[in-house]
């Protein structure tokens, strides 16, 4: 009879994909099954250590030396029955030499794994042995009347029908009952494995975390090197190609003085648009990687912008020992993007820069990447730093407030910035002003 409809379909093939004959119940009653004579040794081993306390510790002794075979044996349980892969922990350097084995001894991920075959698979075997029971209890009693019929006739007693009616209840529904069981067990010995006999959850998200911290530092020093390279190309190639261009311009004009008013204003549009050119590209090479900033440190790279700004710019630099290349670069687009901002929007009389050197405070965040979130007053904040010292960049106008990131004022190309190495920004910017932002940069990157 077929079965029409979604809700009665999918009901009947949920049943039929969980009922006592099902591939479903099966597999776990053989995954739980094998849990006995993979724990045979140990529960031998223990038996022997109660009944003899003094020769038998050699079977944990055995154990103790067999362990990275027992854990072998389950992960092979789990992937062939349950189709489910426990990774294994890895272990750097030699095996078996006497310093790797002592450090395995001491590793926490080899006490865990045995842990699990001291603790868990004993009691995952109990659990198994149990399962099994449920099925062939299940099984003869549901079957309690094909029993008694195999009897013979003289040893039926009457009323038996009434007697065994129960038994068959109880039977079909221990029957019903146990690929339940046999899942139960497969579930919580699946957890168990996962946390005792493979890698630690907690340190390898750690052990990641760093390893994703380097490989990102070394994309920034990829690519500042990179900025670097570009940056000496132009200085070296285009501009020193511009800079001949318009010296020759320049003799050309002031030496053919018989040319027509035509060429000569020719000559002159070309020698104005050659210097144009000049000056947009020592821009462009500044902005890419100032050659001050690698030669002289961030103090005098941020004096050249503090001079070039179109307001009055107090200037504080107090560092000593120069960060790293990165960090110098991260903190040096942070003070001129900062400055263009309030160039641009805030309408400023004034600005202040204060940049110091200090270790990190007590309770600093560690780790992680820049988070951004809002505070009262209009302040924006984001990002973690690790531990060590720290480059404080504070940065304070006297215009009118109110810059806001959803305005495209260049606040999020800040965040990306401070948070491409794990550093902290905080933005103060009532309406009315004044706005205040500070930044903490890890020095150690």
């Amino acid at each position: 009879m077929a079965i029409r409809g979604g809700a009665p379909r999918r009901t009947y093939t949920w049943i039929t994909a969980h009922a006592p004959w099902s591939a479903w119940a099966w597999r776990n009653t053989a995954f739980t099954a094998a849990a006995i004579p993979a724990a045979l040794p140990v529960l031998l081993g223990l038996t022997a250590a109660v009944m003899a306390p003094g020769p038998g510790m050699l079977p944990p002794l055995l154990i103790l030396l067999f362990g990275p075979l027992l854990t072998r044996l389950q992960r092979s349980r789990f992937r062939t029955l349950l189709d489910l892969d426990v990774p294994e922990v890895e272990r750097e350097g030699a095996r078996f030499t006497p310093l790797a084995v002592a450090r395995r001894l001491r590793s926490e991920a080899t006490w865990r794994q045995y842990g699990y075959h001291v603790l868990v698979s004993p009691l995952a075997a109990l659990a198994g042995a149990l399962v099994v029971l449920a099925w062939a209890f299940g099984v003869a009693a549901a079957g309690v009347y094909g029993w008694f019929w195999i009897l013979p006739a003289d040893t039926r007693t009457p009323g038996w029908t009434e007697r065994y009616d129960a038994v068959t209840v109880g039977g079909i529904l221990l029957l019903l009952a146990a690929p339940w069981l046999a899942a139960l067990v497969a579930r919580l010995d699946s957890v168990a494995a996962a946390s005792l006999l493979g890698p630690n959850r907690a340190r390898e998200l750690e052990r990641r975390v760093e390893d994703l911290a380097e490989s990102r530092a070394g994309v920034l020093d990829a690519a500042d090197l990179e900025r670097r390279r570009i940056e000496r190309d132009l200085h070296d190639g285009a501009q020193q190609r511009l800079v001949a261009l318009a010296m020759n311009l320049g003799i050309a004009r002031a030496t053919l003085t018989d040319l027509p008013a035509e060429a000569k204003a020719v000559i002159d549009e070309a020698h104005r648009e050659a210097k144009e050119a000049i000056e947009e590209l020592n821009n462009l090479v500044r902005g890419l990687h100032p050659a001050v900033l690698e030669d002289r440190g961030l103090d005098a790279a941020l004096s050249g912008i503090a001079a070039r700004a179109p307001f009055p710019v107090e200037l504080t630099v107090d560092i000593g020992q120069r960060p790293g290349a990165t960090v110098e670069a991260v903190a040096y687009f942070v003070v001129s993007e900062t400055l263009a901002n309030v160039a641009k929007h805030a309408r400023a009389d004034g600005c202040r820069v204060h940049v110091v050197r200090a270790p990190a405070r007590d309770g600093s965040a560690r780790g992680g990447s820049a988070r951004d979130g809002s505070a009262r007053d209009g302040s924006v904040r984001g990002g973690s730093v690790r531990g060590g010292d720290l480059l404080r960049i504070t940065v304070t106008d006297d215009g009118v407030g109110g810059a806001d990131p959803a305005r495209g004022t260049g606040l999020v190309g800040l965040r990306k910035r401070v948070g491409s190495v794990d550093g902290t920004i905080m933005i103060d910017s009532p309406l009315g002003g004044p706005t205040v932002i500070n930044v903490e940069l890890p020095c150690g990157l």
